[in-house]
């Protein structure tokens, strides 16, 4: 059985010993350290004026989805309260995203809370993870869109907070 020859080091054109290798082209590797340098901001996302709001947006839809699931279908009201107390004296549009999902999130948890009331007459069985369900798939929907800078209208949304 023969072995393929094995290449040396003569085979390969390229600088001498001790001469370094050329540097890289620009963009083929990160900045030494990984970090954009100091005072260089991303620009704010589209559709927000801040990184800030686009969080707290997002923990109002998403959060309420969350919560209708963790609170069994009754809390999904609890983090778009927080979003609108933490952050909605400071932005109108965390204020109206937040109103928007609390909104939404305290009808279906008053009527998931029915529901469960309901469930010893049976009807509650069918009620209850309706609303649950609701609950959960339009604060995701809600919180998708807001992710993407856009406003969601929730369906069948009754205005409680203003």
């Amino acid at each position: 059985m023969t072995q393929p020859p094995n290449p040396s080091n003569d085979d390969f054109p390229g600088p001498g010993p001790g001469v370094p290798p050329p540097p890289p082209p620009p963009g083929a590797y990160p900045p030494p350290g990984g970090y954009p340098p100091p005072g260089a901001a991303a620009p704010p996302p589209p559709g927000y004026a801040s990184n800030e709001d686009k969080t707290w947006v997002l923990v109002a839809h998403f959060g309420g989805a969350l919560g209708m699931f963790l609170g069994g279908g009754a809390g999904g009201w609890v983090a778009p309260l927080v979003a609108l107390l933490v952050q909605g004296q400071k932005s109108p549009q965390v204020r109206a995203h937040a109103v928007a999902a609390l909104n939404f999130q305290l009808v279906l948890s008053i009527i998931g809370a029915i529901g469960l009331v309901l469930s010893c007459a049976l009807i509650g069985f069918i009620i209850w993870p309706i609303a649950m369900l609701l609950g959960i798939i339009f604060g995701v929907i809600a919180g998708l869109r807001a992710n993407e800078g856009q406003f969601y209208q929730y369906p069948f949304n009754i205005s409680l907070v203003k």
